[in-house]
């Protein structure tokens, strides 16, 4: 797998405010419950069919050129580890992991080792919004 940059949940907050693009690659039902104020959702499935990796690398083509700025995220840092490495080996130029999550990164024994998004009191919206996945499906039909 590609090497990734990986950043805080403060470090990408400003990120986000210097132009980059949050995407949270979580499950429709997790993004709606809370994510990042602004982030857009494709979600990237990790125990569903091999073709999910191919499937999800041709969602974030089509919504974003190679050489966009993007922070991956979701609920501990592993799917979009993940799902960072995918797009850098798919040429993307400009990824980078937020490493913490929305809930916060956890060792083997479930203690946490790092406060997420929401702990470190970063703006979090609910609901589906402009970049719910029902939205952002819509835009490529």
């Amino acid at each position: 797998m590609a090497e990734l940059k990986r950043v805080s949940p403060a470090e990408a907050k400003k990120l986000l405010d210097g132009g980059y693009t949050y995407v949270d690659v979580r499950t429709a039902e997790e993004f709606d419950a809370r994510h990042p104020t602004g982030s857009i959702n494709v979600p990237l499935n990790l125990e569903g069919p091999p073709s999910a990796v191919p499937e999800f690398v041709r969602v974030m083509r089509l919504l974003f050129p190679p050489e966009a700025k993007i922070v991956v995220g979701c609920a501990t840092g592993m799917r979009s580890l993940r799902a960072g490495q995918w797009l850098a080996q798919a040429g993307f130029t400009d990824v980078l992991d937020q490493r913490a999550g929305m809930e916060g990164a956890r060792n083997a024994f479930g203690g946490l080792t790092e406060k997420g998004w929401a702990a470190e009191g970063l703006p979090t919206s609910q609901g589906p919004d402009a970049g719910s996945f029902s939205e952002v499906a819509k835009s490529l039909a």
